[in-house]
């Protein structure tokens, strides 16, 4: 049996935690880091179909989400839909949810990216932004997400591949309120 050298161990592992903060501090100064979560989007608006209290109701065209708080009242959020070809409509369920989360982008997706890796790591770089909210139909991860963005401009226009996208500090507010096995319904 071989007697590891923990001494030797720390060291390795304190040359990974330098090297990692040293990408985040490169990445810090060339301005790649987001500065902040972004704007707050939320207020409370009249809606004339009742849904019950929770469900999400995403208006596509409109590029806005609802979250539904009581009858004929809702929190209308600001977001990004998919682009041409990419927009879907239908009803699925809040499946679950995570902070700060990894993004494994789709065979799909990295057929149309080349060079796209197999895992970005959670944190500031990430896409997927502060938090993400995972769409299921029938038990069944449909790969669509609401999460937030590090690209802000892209909040408000048609230019994800079907995922919605909110300003992090939206979505770290939606995801407070929403709960796994909430409806979502999208138009």
């Amino acid at each position: 049996m071989k007697v590891i050298d923990s001494g030797r161990i720390r060291s390795c592992v304190g040359l990974v935690v330098l090297a990692v903060l040293a990408v985040a501090g490169d990445a810090a100064a060339a301005g790649l880091v987001p500065r902040s979560l972004g704007p707050t989007t939320s207020t409370v608006v009249t809606v004339e179909k009742s849904f019950a209290a929770g469900t999400i109701v995403i208006i596509s065209a409109n590029r806005t989400l609802d979250l539904v708080i009581s009858e004929g009242r809702a929190i209308r959020y600001k977001i990004g839909v998919g682009r041409d070809g990419f927009r879907w409509s239908g009803t699925v369920k809040v499946g679950r949810k995570a902070e700060w989360p990894d993004w494994r982008p789709p065979a799909e997706m990295k057929a149309r990216a080349a060079g796209l890796p197999d895992l970005v790591p959670a944190g500031p770089l990430n896409p997927l932004g502060a938090r993400g909210i995972y769409l299921f139909k029938g038990g069944t991860d449909t790969l669509y997400r609401i999460h937030g963005t590090n690209e802000q401009s892209t909040v408000g226009d048609f230019a994800s591949s079907g995922c919605f996208r909110m300003s992090n500090a939206d979505v770290i507010d939606l995801y407070e309120r929403v709960k796994v096995g909430s409806t979502v319904i999208v138009k």
